[in-house]
Formats: structure tokens, sequence, C-alpha cells
């Protein structure tokens, strides 16, 4: 997975290229060969990037590994497109970011620039839109929004019982489902560093950029997975290219309706979603490639 996300970048040929890897967990003496191969993968970039590698030794874990090596990317630049080891993207997904961090990079409302659509039919005539939610399978941002990363979440114990969480939502299904998510992240419960960034970005009344085509697919669902060991309905959708050039929105006005999907869909545990998620699954099992 990790040599053909590689590959993808490569075809981008950034100007820069910062690697983040944790290191092998305590215990799984095999996982220091695995960090090793894979590694490997990196060390023979192909293109004209300058290559800045930041390997820790031992296992930080999920969250700590992400944030820690996002602090050190924007030490050294105020913007990046970022890609985890199993989200492959399509070729205008770079183009993309890299057009809207120009554009939106002095609106500090803005937090964050996504390559993912999981809704199921066009929601504007448009290159894209505005959400509450980040979706982080493929993104970009900028130093100025990842300076508001609350990463102990040390806000959460004194918001928690207010209004907050009701305000920002049309229903008490989702309230709930949101402060429920919050409290085991914030126990430490869930290894998560983008759901304390959604966090972050709702505490800072932050609002994020969707594209209207899905530009990046997550490969890295099954067993050895973190968290999408079961292949649902969103995951490993496929990746369209998003025409140039980009038709912009004439102001930065969340997408309502296209939000309440997401979240009866995507984040709801209802029982018909579960059903989806289970026939979605036996017919990958059973169907032909």
């Amino acid at each position: 997975m990790t040599r053909r996300v590689v590959e993808a970048i490569q075809e981008a040929c950034p100007p820069q290229l910062f690697v983040i890897a944790d290191g092998p967990r305590s215990g799984r003496p095999d996982e220091k060969r695995r960090c090793r191969e894979t590694r490997s993968v990196v060390e023979d970039i192909r293109c004209e990037s300058l290559v800045h590698r930041n390997y820790a030794d031992e296992n930080l874990g999920l969250r700590q590994r992400v944030v820690s090596g996002l602090n050190w990317v924007f030490d050294h630049v105020d913007r990046a497109i970022i890609l985890e080891d199993d989200c492959m993207p399509d070729r205008s997904f770079f183009s993309f970011c890299e057009e809207l961090l120009d554009r939106y990079a002095d609106h500090s409302h803005v937090m964050s620039i996504s390559g993912d659509n999981f809704q199921p039919r066009p929601r504007s005539e448009y290159s894209y839109y505005f959400s509450r939610y980040m979706h982080c399978w493929g993104w970009a941002t900028w130093r100025s929004a990842w300076r508001h990363y609350d990463v102990d979440m040390e806000s959460w114990p004194e918001v928690r019982e207010g209004p907050w969480i009701e305000q920002l939502f049309a229903s008490d299904r989702a309230a709930s489902y949101w402060r429920s998510v919050f409290d085991r992240v914030y126990q430490r419960e869930v290894d998560s560093w983008a759901y304390v960034w959604q966090y972050s970005i709702w505490m800072n009344g932050g609002v994020n950029i969707l594209p209207e085509k899905n530009l990046v697919s997550n490969i890295g669902h099954g067993e050895e997975a973190t968290h999408t060991r079961d292949a649902g309905w969103y995951t490993s959708r496929s990746i369209s290219t998003l025409k140039q050039p980009l038709e912009h929105p004439p102001c930065i006005v969340r997408h309502a309706d296209a939000d309440d999907y997401t979240q009866r869909w995507l984040y709801d545990q209802t029982t018909i979603r579960k059903i989806m998620s289970r026939t979605y699954q036996y017919l990958r099992n059973v169907l032909p490639n």
C-alpha cells in the first residue's frame, strides 16, 4: 500500500516531501522488519523533491505520532498536503489542494481541505462545497489552523455539560453521538488524532472544504488496520478526476443537506446503517471483483 501511494506522490513530484513514520511496537519482533521494509519504499524517491524524514525509534501510537509529525512539518512550512500510507489519491487531488491552500490562506475559519466525498449525488454546481465535517483520508491545512489543535482536549470537561454540542446539531441523536465520541477520545480509550482535530475545528468555529467528486480512496481496510478493519460502503470508494479550472462557490456557507446526510449515514449508529454495512461486506466477499 505504501508503495502505491508513494508512486502517486512521485507523479505529482511536490517541491518538498516530509515523511513521518512510527516505530515498531514492543513485544512484536516482526514489526522491526516490517518497519524497515516500509521505510525502504521511501528511501529512493525518483523525483526532484527535497525529502525530509522523521522516523520514530519506538512506537508512539497513532495520535502522538501523527500530531508530533505534523508539528514538525509546520516548524518548516506554513501549509501542507497530508496523505497517510493507505490513502490513494487521484492526480487532481494535489492541484485541488494547492489551489485552495492559496485561495483560502487568509480565511481563518476555513481550517481544512479534504479529498473525500461520501455523498450519494452531486451537491453543488461548483467544484467543492463547505462542510462542518473534516475527512482525513487525504487532506490539507495551514500552520495557522493547525496551531489550534488541542491535543489533550483540555477544554472538553468545561464545555461537555454546556449547550455547545446541542447548538452544533439539529438532532439530539447527533449531539449524543459526538459527546460519546469525545468522552472516549478524551479518556484515551480511542487512539485517534482525527477526532481531536475535528473537535479543535468545531471549538474554533471552523469549516472544511470537501470536493464535489471523491479524489482519495482508503485502500487500508482489513485485519491489520487500526480502525477500518471492516470494509464499509465508505471505504475503497472509486476516485475521480476533478476538472480544471476549479469552479469556486461565491460565498463560504456550509451545505446543510450534505452535512445531514453525512451525520446520518457515516456517523449515526442506526440499525439501517449497520444492515447496509454488513450487506456491503457480504457482497464484497461473494461477488467477483
